[in-house]
């Protein structure tokens, strides 16, 4: 099913981001993927209840570590841009370390981009594209028609556990090894506006706004728990129009589960004020 953007006004500063984070990986060649195993004994309760309360379970839980992989593809290119850091997901705030794939011309590989993502906003730090490099870029993630779903090269690891409260028609595939620990593999869709409602004040804006950026609400996923109810793995599967149907991919893999995450925003002279090249 194909999700459309409409042609919503965003801020200068998002708009920018978004354009430029797509250019950069659709200049790439890359991929990503990933697979479980169905088995015979079912869980007790609901699944779509299950799921759907994953996001409290992780909150309970308080922090983790988290890698991401977002893979992109559109017009037989297909790029995929990977980060790691960790979240805690009691005071909704997370730090993430992206790298984007080297340029399929051949030249050298960008440099690592550290996100902060905090409440309403994410802060970027060698964005590049004329922001110089001790200077951070602040985006209000309300303001993106996307919510931050695509546009960071990452999704927010709390947002991809609170999309979940949007859960229906969720089956359940059965039990199969993560990092050598048993799960349970659920399929389902979400509906971003129906998350957005139900979906902890930390996101709840960027979910709104995604919820009215994208002409479908409907996102297909694939969700792995722990016997805790932890989400341990979540692929959610985007599609949406930017000068073409782009067809996304978004991973977030949680482990390490109790680690400190420690977020420090940066001061207000830090902050870049300027205009972003496209």
């Amino acid at each position: 099913m194909v999700v459309h953007q409409h042609g919503r006004r965003r801020g200068r500063t998002g708009e920018a981001v978004l354009a430029a984070g797509v250019a950069a990986a659709l200049a790439a060649m890359s991929g990503c993927g990933g697979a479980a195993s169905a088995g015979d004994d079912r869980p007790p309760g609901d699944p779509g209840a299950t799921v759907r309360a994953a996001a409290d379970a992780l909150a309970r839980t308080g922090s983790a570590r988290a890698r991401t992989a977002m893979e992109m593809a559109t017009g037989g290119t297909r790029v995929t841009i990977r980060g790691e850091g960790g979240v805690d997901f009691k005071n909704r705030m997370g730090q993430l370390l992206v790298m984007l794939p080297a340029d399929a011309a051949g030249k050298e590989e960008h440099r690592p981009i550290t996100e902060l993502l905090v409440p309403g906003a994410l802060y970027m730090k060698n964005r590049g594209a004329g922001v110089p490099a001790d200077k951070w870029v602040r985006v209000d993630t309300t303001a993106l028609a996307d919510g931050n779903l695509v546009t960071g090269g990452a999704t927010d690891p709390q947002a991809a556990a609170e999309l979940l409260r949007g859960a229906q028609e969720v089956r359940y595939v059965g039990e199969t090894e993560l990092a050598g620990e048993k799960v349970r593999h659920y399929q389902g869709t979400t509906d971003i506006g129906r998350a957005a409602q139900s979906a902890s004040p930390a996101v709840k804006g960027a979910l709104e706004a995604a919820a009215k950026g994208f002409s479908k609400d409907t996102v297909p996923f694939d969700a792995y728990l722990d016997e805790q109810g932890r989400l341990r793995k979540v692929r959610h599967r985007f599609t949406y129009v930017n000068n073409g149907v782009i067809d996304v991919s978004s991973t977030t893999l949680l482990y390490g589960f109790g680690t400190p995450v420690t977020v420090v925003l940066p001061a207000s002279r830090d902050i870049y004020a300027g205009k972003i090249a496209d």
